[in-house]
């Protein structure tokens, strides 16, 4: 599964040079362009943080980082997005910056970015209402799941941010 997953890292990277992203010819596009302690894919850099902190105060401690808590567009950021979570240590679950605070049912990213993916799981009737506005990934299946955003309720995070390019 490791070797499948990084093949599959691999495979999108070169898709990720084909089709533009990079502005930078190949050679330059082997360097990692994230801060240290950042993990980069396609356009965007990653990085777990396990103190464990409300929703607000995670998306507060993103922004101070340059970033927001992480949106997630396709299956292969939500598996890297996993992979973050699971490399960090034990958790159950970790924030995500997807939510309905605003207008119940009405999710969206606290980056502002289209809503293109959605992995609730529906198996265990999410979105729910009941249990909060504030989504978490479950580190046991990579499904979110809601969760109150009340400042009690704590958990480990992901930040994203875009990748800052030196000119050269």
């Amino acid at each position: 599964m490791a070797f499948a997953l990084r093949l599959l890292f691999l495979l999108y990277g070169i898709c990720g040079l084909i089709s533009g992203c990079w502005s930078y010819p190949t050679s330059y596009a082997k360097n990692n362009d994230c801060p240290k302690g950042w993990t980069q894919l396609d356009c965007h850099c990653y990085i777990f943080e396990d103190e464990a902190r409300a929703f607000a105060d995670a998306e507060a401690v993103c922004n101070i980082l340059g970033g927001n808590l992480v949106s997630i567009h396709n299956e292969l950021e939500n598996a890297l997005v996993l992979e973050l979570i699971r490399a960090g240590g034990e958790t159950e679950e970790a924030w995500i910056g997807l939510h309905d605070a605003i207008q119940n049912g009405d999710y969206i990213w606290t980056d502002g970015s289209d809503q293109t993916f959605l992995n609730f799981d529906a198996m265990d009737s999410e979105p729910n209402a009941m249990t909060g506005d504030c989504v978490v990934i479950d580190e046991d299946d990579g499904l979110w799941e809601t969760n109150a955003c009340a400042d009690t309720n704590e958990n480990v995070y992901v930040c994203i941010k875009e990748v800052q390019r030196a000119h050269h």
